[in-house]
């Protein structure tokens, strides 16, 4: 039995999903942990702000499947983003 181009393509996309789902599954243990040990500061909620943002981002890229939209809906998407995260910051901070 020969598989085809869109087979290949099927199972490559079904690669990248798992590939992702593991990383995010490694990133959020990693806040987990950092929670557990009873980390604090300034520099523990940076790194995990940008832990929960590269999630987001993996979110939308792929999990939504943003990848190949026009412009406008990424720029819609990723400063929605970047806006809740800046957000959180500079409360965080004030």
């Amino acid at each position: 039995m020969m598989t085809t181009s869109d087979d290949k393509q099927r199972m490559n996309k079904l690669d990248n999903v798992h590939v992702l789902w593991m990383a995010m599954l490694l990133l959020t243990l990693c806040t987990y942990i950092m929670g557990k040990l009873d980390y604090s500061g300034t520099a523990v909620m940076l790194l995990i702000l940008l832990i929960a943002a590269i999630k987001a981002a993996f979110i939308i890229r792929n999990f939504m499947e943003l990848r190949g939209v026009s412009l406008l809906w990424r720029v819609i998407m990723y400063g929605w983003l970047s806006v809740v995260c800046i957000t959180i910051a500079i409360t965080y901070l004030i």
